[in-house]
């Protein structure tokens, strides 16, 4: 049985007083958590602060995005041996965001994921279709090549390292949500594409699903036998949604 886990993505949203408040109803609302886990990936400034207010709670934290590189004339970036140092377990890589308004392509995101696993941290690796490439019937097609891209470099072994979320992108802050079944059928590909290559992995990976993930909404997704979690975005900002949430995947 996969222990689920639901991981809020706060984007660039947050303000040391308002990360305070949130992450006390989050730790209080969450301390009886026993059979699945949680986390929040924050801004790179807030991570110190997430740290000390999460420490020695049932919560985990992690970042939104880490370099290829391991250190260098990199000017903003922010390297995965860093994050570790502010007790990250966590961190995003390709996420839609990442690659449509930065132009990070499948191939930078694979060589992200490889540095977030030799450093020790656990990537959370973002897949998933535009509303054009779904209506074109491309979507199995699109999620392939970007997973193709990471086993690639690194070899299917390696997702064992990591979690994959699949997020379809016309659903990203859209307020549309795939449907359950929509959801449990891109994850069941996604697991059987995995087991042709390797059968253990497969049955162990996590697969969370992202994309107007909601207290209202959650239950369902959690229902699908391939639906292993949420990636939440702007629930993750509300303190009792993101609870809620939390609390529907420990049930």
């Amino acid at each position: 049985m996969r222990a689920k886990l639901v991981a809020g993505n706060w984007k660039m949203h947050g303000s040391l007083s308002d990360n305070a408040k949130l992450l006390g109803e989050v730790v209080e609302g969450c301390k009886t958590l026993s059979k699945s886990r949680g986390a929040v990936c924050v801004p790179f400034p807030y991570l110190a602060q997430t740290q000390t207010l999460l420490a020695g709670t049932p919560m985990s934290w992690g970042a939104q995005n880490v370099s290829q590189h391991p250190k260098g004339a990199y000017t903003g970036e922010v390297s995965a041996a860093m994050l570790r140092e502010f007790g990250s377990t966590y961190v995003i890589v390709g996420h839609s965001e990442r690659r449509v308004l930065y132009g990070e392509d499948s191939a930078t995101v694979a060589l992200k994921y490889r540095a977030a696993r030799d450093a020790g941290l656990t990537p959370i690796l973002c897949v998933g279709e535009t509303l054009e490439q779904r209506e074109a019937g491309e979507t199995e097609r699109v999620v392939d090549a970007q997973l193709a891209a990471v086993t690639a470099l690194v070899g299917v072994q390696a997702l064992s390292a990591g979690v994959i979320a699949y997020e379809p992108v016309w659903a990203i802050g859209s307020g549309k949500t795939a449907t359950p079944e929509q959801a449990q059928a891109v994850h069941h590909h996604i697991r059987r594409k995995v087991a042709a290559e390797d059968s253990s992995v497969a049955a162990n990976l996590l697969i969370l699903y992202g994309g107007s993930c909601k207290a209202a909404n959650v239950a369902e997704l959690l229902g699908m036998p391939d639906v292993d979690g949420g990636l939440v975005g702007g629930a993750s900002l509300i303190g009792s949604d993101f609870v809620a949430i939390c609390k529907a995947a420990d049930r």
